[in-house]
């Protein structure tokens, strides 16, 4: 009689681990990336490209690069970096990651097409405040990213 109790037991065990196995524990690193990710958020009202704000520019005002920036980091680093929060699966930690990355890239992108424009006659004189600090937080974001997605065991 004891016996399918000790299986059931066991059982429940193997799911407990499973689960375990497929989320990460991000302690302190999960309060900083929330940060970063609301500066993102502040960084979208701050000017990007002349006199337009993040938010205008991720709705097409401002030049495609800044757009497609615009809309890696916000994609990227606010919604999946929200949802891997809040779930603390593994794989979207991996997600953020490379997606960081490849937002990085596309902000050193329009900050460079933001200091040469004036060749090409894009709009924009140089990069905006809220371009910087988006940028800036990208690149810290995929850097924990990163971290959290190597730090499970």
């Amino acid at each position: 009689m004891t016996e399918p109790k000790i299986d059931e037991l066991a059982a429940e065990i193997d799911e407990v681990g499973e689960r375990a196995a497929k989320t990460i524990e991000l302690g302190r690193r999960g309060f900083s990336i929330a940060v970063l990710v609301f500066v993102l958020l502040i960084a979208q009202l701050l000017p990007w490209v002349g006199e337009h704000a993040g938010w205008e520019v991720l709705l097409g005002r401002g030049g495609g690069i800044p757009q497609l920036f615009a809309a890696t980091s916000t994609g990227i680093g606010v919604f999946v970096g929200a949802v891997t929060l809040v779930t603390r699966r593994w794989w979207l930690a991996w997600v953020c990651a490379a997606g960081g990355w490849f937002a990085s890239v596309d902000g050193m992108l329009a900050i460079w097409s933001q200091q040469s424009s004036n060749a090409t006659g894009a709009a924009g004189g140089g990069p905006g405040i809220g371009l910087l600090v988006a940028w800036i937080a990208t690149v810290a974001l995929a850097i924990y990213w990163m971290r959290a997605a190597f730090s499970r065991s």
